[in-house]
């Protein structure tokens, strides 16, 4: 019999590994055996679409759901929302879609739900969108996660920092790929002033201004009339102390406003979570912060400390107050400035705003759709451009900032433990009470 050499294969060893292949091969998703083009970028067939389901179709939904389809990479398969005309109105949106872009193909029927655990239990759902607001946000990831769903949730990540280490323990636990909704590290501004900061274009940061809106008050609001078609006790959800209906939380279809929960604890953190979700999210980002975060922050003293500052522990500050640019943010540096909101980017040195970041230096994560970028981090099982652990460092930034501002006082915090130290008080803060039905298991 002829000797099998180091660099043989014998027969038996090679089917066996063949078929071990073949087996892994055949448990792949759908979505991750598509193609690369010419230019080696994934492509889908047009029977290859990666379905999704959409939770929450309200305002924010709706808008969502559009952005995924001018990917030409998806259909939705499902939607769950517990207002029914809101329902109504997206499913509408998604079919017009449909005829204004017949590359799509035929529009299916959608099924709706009006509990979203039904819309999870579905096999052919390989991701959900969640849209709900904040307070549902936990609750739903955990489950789509334990239901071997991907996730794209809209920012901020988290109504509390418990509840959003709870959502990246169950991405990590069931590898699931989870693309947080601060798209605007998609956008070139944005990007660039993170690639600006990191390679000393300004030179040493020793300041930096962030303009969003105030914290969130507690809820006020008084008793309306539930309007039908409202499951006003799962809009409610997890939330362990029931709340009385104002249309000012889910106003009509015939109101096109973003509703105003996030203004109430209850429900949201303000516009330091929604605005700041995304601006405290581009400082994090040009700091590179991503893995970690603040060591204190200061409550408005009156005195040495008029705004709301954190402190960063190379002793960079950066203060939650109003300057000439609302929803912006203002980097001061040893050897220069930079301003940036949405679509507006000033630099001084004025040419810095076009400079061209070279090859061999520094570079972030590089996206110019957020949508497909999640699409493309599906098929390859990779982390997106805003992974879980980056939502949920950002939403800390913030969530920490409310609690200082709720307690009025300077508080010490430990990124790595995700902890205030020494202050019982205010690590009570860091997470919820949920009721027994929605509740999630929070470490």
């Amino acid at each position: 019999m002829k000797k099998e050499g180091k660099n043989n294969v014998s027969r038996r060893a090679f089917v066996g590994s063949t078929a071990k292949a073949l087996a892994g091969f055949m448990i792949l998703p759908r979505y991750v055996l598509g193609g690369k083009s010419q230019t080696g970028l994934l492509y889908t067939a047009p029977s290859d679409m990666i379905n999704l389901g959409l939770i929450g179709g309200g305002k924010q939904g709706k808008i969502l759901s559009s952005y995924f389809l001018k990917t030409e990479q998806v259909r939705f398969v499902a939607l769950s929302e517990v207002y029914k005309a809101k329902a109504d109105l997206t499913l509408k949106q998604i079919k017009d879609t449909y005829v204004k872009m017949p590359q799509l193909g035929n529009y299916a029927d959608i099924a709706v739900y009006n509990d979203f655990r039904e819309l999870l239990v579905r096999k052919e759902v390989d991701a959900v969108v969640i849209a709900a607001p904040d307070h549902w946000h936990a609750a739903m990831a955990v489950r789509a996660a334990e239901a071997g769903k991907d996730i794209y949730c809209e920012k901020p990540m988290a109504l509390t920092v418990k509840e959003g280490r709870a959502m990246v323990n169950a991405a990590r636990k069931y590898n699931r790929v989870f693309q947080t909704g601060s798209m605007q590290r998609s956008w070139h501004e944005f990007r660039q002033t993170a690639e600006l900061v990191r390679n000393g274009y300004i030179g040493q940061i020793k300041s930096v201004k962030v303009n969003v809106g105030p914290p969130p008050k507690p809820y006020d609001l008084p008793a309306e009339p539930i309007p039908d078609g409202l499951d006003w006790s799962k809009w409610l959800g997890p939330n362990e102390v029931p709340s009385v209906f104002n249309a000012e939380l889910a106003p009509p279809v015939t109101k096109d406003v973003y509703p105003n929960w996030r203004n109430y604890r209850e429900f949201g953190g303000g516009m330091v979570t929604d605005w700041g979700a995304h601006m405290f999210d581009i400082v994090q980002w040009a700091l590179d912060m991503d893995q970690s975060g603040p060591v204190e922050v200061i409550a408005p003293d009156g005195g040495e400390h008029p705004f709301l500052t954190y402190k960063y522990a190379g002793g960079i500050t950066m203060t939650h107050e109003k300057w000439e640019w609302n929803n912006a943010i203002h980097f001061i540096g040893t050897e220069g400035e930079i301003k940036v909101q949405r679509g507006k980017l000033e630099t001084n040195p004025a040419s810095l705003k076009d400079r061209v970041i070279g090859d061999s230096e520094k570079h972030v994560y590089h996206s110019t759709d957020h949508y497909k970028d999640f699409l493309d981090a599906m098929r390859k099982r990779t982390k997106p451009i805003c992974d879980v652990e980056i939502g949920q460092r950002t939403a800390s930034v913030c969530n920490i900032g409310n609690i200082a501002y709720r307690l009025n006082r300077r508080l010490i915090w430990d990124p790595a433990k995700e902890q205030f130290r020494n202050d019982a008080e205010a690590n009570t803060l860091l997470g919820r009470k949920m009721n027994k039905e929605w509740g999630i298991h929070i470490a």
